[in-house]
């Protein structure tokens, strides 16, 4: 396979993104790699070469998304299923405070990172149908991928923000015209992007990390799915068309879902599987893992900025000060961002189910191993007054049930039972931990981000069919998925039967499975369940979340940057 280079610098939100991907023959990992080149005009973008690097230098734009604190912060936090643990400067955003306002650096970020690239794309658009000695064919699927990467772009920003402004042609000069187009009319530009992509997309190829055919139906599956929800935008065969897209990604190509759930999130090699539709690129190499600096926590080393995928960073307990313990890099730097809440542990990874479903044991990290055996304190484990370890012994263990105490006394460590999780200790969810970072301290992270795999597409599926009123048709997606999923010899047990096909258990059933994948707030959101379900089973986030959350607020930056202001760009309701 070959890897992608970047030489990516991004300008201001009406100029050309101007660099170069370069390909490389070895390796089997897509690279990107930043290096800063001197200003370029559009005319960069009129040549073969240069249209191919800026085509490539776009898809640079996922990683000021996918491995991002902001995105995680706004996709996964002030859930159903995670609250906020002890650290952290978001908390608010959890909380649904006032802080949540035109000037959230996180929101503004997350505008200006997508409509930089939608114009980089937009650029690339303009010159493609002009290039002289560009192979046809090329061309082509360049152009397809563009689309594909402008519809995704533009999926984000309408699920976040409601009605935002449709860019379809480059801008190289300064504007202040801009106007909120309505949600109907940008859904049906995404629509018509990833639609028109198709016929010109490859099937997955060498060239790993470009667009193929099936992402763009696994999106375009994605879109529906949601469009179908949006009372603004909604067509009455959305969730036919959605299942259909679906079911063509399941059975016209070469993915299948991996024999163990755990194996998908193996890192290295492991992270390019059969189960990969498609994964914003990152590698072990620091110099290769740089962007632009979004305000994403971002580390800057002489002058460039090093993003990594930071995911392994905010899902963590403190594991580190604990008896027996100090910070590895095999366990990680917990930042105790992301806690998970009592529904997600007791309800959706209900302990009666675990005899049969291996994705709670496989999602949350269970026992640490002394590295420290010197250390003897703090003791949290209510049943042991002193402890005493070697190198390698058990030093915590969660149990994932109320253990007896008098059976945790007999344990010669620690165990965190339920009735002990607070918000530095609790699960910590395994599958983005990155024991390939170069030191105990440092954040950037080389595990690809996998933006859409198999097992979702089943679940879009079913879902898709549920809506239809066809639970019986819907059945052996869902049970694809939960065979999998089964501990050996527990598949049968897993099996649903129509009856239990409901949209009460796809609730529940893909955050089983897509946990932490940055799908929960807009799941919620398009079933209509997220003020309802924080109130429920978020403490934090429930006394005040209200109707108005459902939509971000409209960067500051935006409205002043605008003629007219407010008059001719008005903020969302309740901000």
């Amino acid at each position: 396979m070959k890897r992608y280079k970047s030489l990516i610098r991004l300008f201001s939100h009406s100029s050309l993104v101007a660099g170069a991907l370069l390909l490389s023959t070895t390796g089997c990992k897509n690279l990107l790699e930043e290096v800063p080149v001197s200003q370029v005009s559009s005319a960069y973008a009129s040549t073969p070469n240069g249209f191919e690097s800026v085509v490539k230098a776009a898809y640079a734009s996922l990683r000021e998304y996918y491995g991002r604190e902001g995105a995680m912060t706004l996709s996964v936090f002030g859930t159903d299923t995670y609250t906020m643990g002890a650290d952290g400067s978001y908390k608010f955003v959890n909380q649904y405070t006032s802080q949540i306002n035109a000037q959230l650096d996180i929101t503004r970020d997350l505008w200006n990172a997508f409509y930089k690239a939608i114009n980089t794309i937009n650029v690339a658009l303009d010159a493609a149908d002009g290039i002289a000695g560009l192979d046809e064919t090329i061309r082509k699927r360049r152009i397809a991928e563009l689309k594909f990467l402008r519809a995704h772009h533009y999926f984000i920003l309408v699920q976040t923000f409601g009605p935002v402004t449709l860019l379809t042609k480059g801008n190289l000069l300064p504007n202040k015209e801009y106007t909120r187009t309505p949600v109907k009319d940008v859904y049906a530009q995404i629509v018509s992007d990833l639609e028109s992509s198709l016929t010109d997309l490859g099937t997955p190829t060498s060239d790993y990390g470009r667009v193929t055919k099936g992402a763009a139906e696994h999106l375009l599956a994605r879109v529906y799915l949601t469009r179908a929800t949006d009372k603004d935008a909604m067509a009455a065969d959305d969730f036919a068309k959605a299942a259909t897209h679906a079911q063509n990604v399941i059975n016209n190509y070469t993915y299948s879902l991996l024999p163990d759930f755990a194996g998908v999130f193996a890192q290295g090699s492991g992270e390019v599987n059969s189960e990969v539709i498609f994964a914003t690129q990152y590698t072990t190499d620091p110099i290769s893992n740089v962007g632009t600096n979004t305000g994403y926590n971002t580390t800057t080393t002489s002058n460039v900025t090093i993003n990594g995928n930071q995911t392994h960073l905010y899902f963590g307990m403190e594991y580190d000060v604990q008896a027996g313990m100090m910070r590895d890099i095999q366990n990680g730097r917990p930042f105790k961002r992301f806690r998970p809440t009592d529904y997600l542990l007791n309800v959706v990874f209900a302990e009666k189910d675990r005899v049969n479903d291996s994705r709670y044991k496989k999602s949350f990290k269970d026992t640490w191993l002394s590295n420290n055996p010197s250390k003897t304190t703090p003791i949290f484990d209510t049943s042991k007054s002193s402890l005493k370890f070697n190198a390698g012994d058990t030093t915590i263990f969660i149990p994932g049930y109320e253990m007896p105490l008098a059976e945790r006394a007999k344990r010669p460590y620690q165990v965190l039972v339920p009735s002990l999780y607070r918000p530095n200790l609790f699960p910590t969810l395994q599958k983005f931990l990155d024991p390939l970072r170069q030191n105990v301290n440092y954040e950037p992270g080389s595990r690809d981000f996998i933006m859409f795999r198999l097992a979702e597409t089943y679940l879009i599926a079913a879902e898709a069919l549920i809506k239809q009123g066809k639970p019986a048709e819907a059945v052996p997606f869902i049970n694809a998925v939960r065979r999998r999923a089964a501990w050996p010899g527990k598949e049968k047990s897993m099996e649903i039967t129509a009856a239990q096909a409901t949209m009460d258990f796809i609730m529940e059933e893909r955050e089983r499975e897509l946990l932490g994948e940055m799908h929960r707030w807009f799941d919620l959101k398009r079933w209509g369940k997220l003020v309802e379900r924080v109130k429920l089973y978020n403490p934090d986030g429930g006394p005040n979340i209200q109707e108005h959350h459902v939509l971000r607020p409209i960067p500051q930056d935006q409205i002043d940057r605008t003629t007219g202001g407010l008059a001719n760009y008005p903020q969302n309701p309740g901000y």
